[in-house]
């Protein structure tokens, strides 16, 4: 065990924190977290950070405000404790989709919380599948995007699906669907997709591909209102897919998600443990640990 290394996490993250602890035989610490009557939130370390090289495993959702600012206070006291660097894994990062303006006017979040994690002298951020890896070129800290791909693809190739299809939502997830299909030897395409920036409505174009009789994968980094997932496995269903799984690294899965994408004819959603749910089949812990250990 590192005795300079330590790992820090709350309740919501207990799970996947202890397991890249373990992975990385590290001192493994409780951030003590309550609410006060007033709402505002209570933070405690319980060990001496002196000299340490200090992880803090955070995901960002739910309740993305009140987690993010719980992480930047955090961080900020890590170093007022004399934590020699600080290292945020924040495997859901909050804001990550609001990279860029859209429309006139529109605040840009995700470069926001990027100054907010250099204000408070975080030293590398370790993020998971975030939405647009370029929008962290912006950021003036380290960063490190880790690939939960593989680890989903390991998954898929163990549930012996005859003759599988990936297939992207749209043209930003055909990366990810290469990477999956590549490692299991078949076929990808991704849709061509259109939303109203105003109404969100969505719009899909048919896609041409062979997947009469064999099982479907559609693949996203995220799964939020699952309505695009939706949308789409009611096309591959006409097409004939035998079987359409859903795959994600981010199962958001708000509101009556599930519903929707079963209505469109999904049998089955397998997503990671950087959203904890029923959904999460894998395990993000052995790439991030594998991660770190390059950065340490």
């Amino acid at each position: 065990m590192d005795p300079t290394v330590t790992i820090a996490f709350s309740q919501e993250c207990a799970g996947l924190g202890e397991k890249i602890a373990i992975g990385l035989q590290a001192r493994s610490i409780t951030l003590e977290s309550r609410i006060f009557p007033d709402g505002e939130s209570y933070l405690r370390f319980g060990a001496d950070l002196s000299g340490q090289d200090l992880i803090i495993v955070k995901s960002c959702f739910p309740q993305q405000d009140k987690r993010l600012i719980e992480l930047l206070f955090a961080l900020d006291a890590a170093k007022e404790l004399g934590a020699r660097r600080t290292i945020a894994v924040v495997p859901y990062l909050a804001y990550a989709r609001q990279d860029r303006r859209f429309r006139p006017g529109e605040v840009v979040s995700n470069s926001t919380v990027g100054r907010l994690l250099e204000a408070v002298r975080t030293d590398l951020l370790v993020t998971v599948d975030v939405h647009q890896r370029e929008s962290l070129k912006n950021y003036r800290i380290g960063t490190v995007d880790v690939s939960a791909m593989p680890l989903l693809a390991e998954y898929l190739n163990s549930m012996g699906l005859d003759r599988p299809y990936i297939l992207a939502p749209d043209k930003g997830a055909s990366a990810h669907a290469q990477c999956v299909a590549s490692i299991l030897g078949t076929e990808y395409t991704h849709f061509e997709k259109r939303r109203d920036r105003v109404t969100g409505q969505i719009v899909m174009r048919e896609v041409d591909a062979d997947i009469e009789g064999r099982d479907a994968v559609i693949l996203d980094d995220i799964i939020s209102t699952g309505a695009t997932i939706a949308e789409a496995a009611r096309i591959v269903k006409k097409l004939g897919a035998r079987k359409i799984i859903a795959a994600c690294t981010h199962a958001l899965l708000i509101g009556d998600a599930m519903e929707s994408m079963v209505k469109g004819g999904i049998t089955e959603v397998i997503s990671t443990d950087t959203v904890a749910g029923s959904t999460s089949k894998v395990s993000v812990a052995p790439a991030i640990s594998d991660s770190l250990r390059q950065h340490l």
